[in-house]
């Protein structure tokens, strides 16, 4: 099982720690999707938030219980 691992998200580098079952993901950490197109959003949301849980206004938790931010770049600008 890996404790450390470090990796590259849209060339952003990123370091992820597993510090044991103690401590549980909370709406503190999101990940956030910037999204081009509604079909883009359709299918992030469907595949993300399956075996997990749906909110509002773009927001959801996966299957494992990390939240996510599902934005259309249109309501950033």
């Amino acid at each position: 099982m890996a404790f450390v691992v470090s990796f590259q998200l849209d060339g952003q580098p990123v370091m992820a720690l597993n510090a044991g079952p103690q401590f549980k993901f909370t709406e503190a950490i999101s990940m956030y999707v910037s999204c081009e197109t509604q079909a883009e959003v359709d299918l992030l949301w469907d595949k993300l938030s399956e075996g997990g849980e749906k909110g509002r206004c773009g927001w959801l938790k996966d299957k494992y219980g990390l939240s996510w931010q599902i934005v259309p770049t249109a309501l950033v600008s």
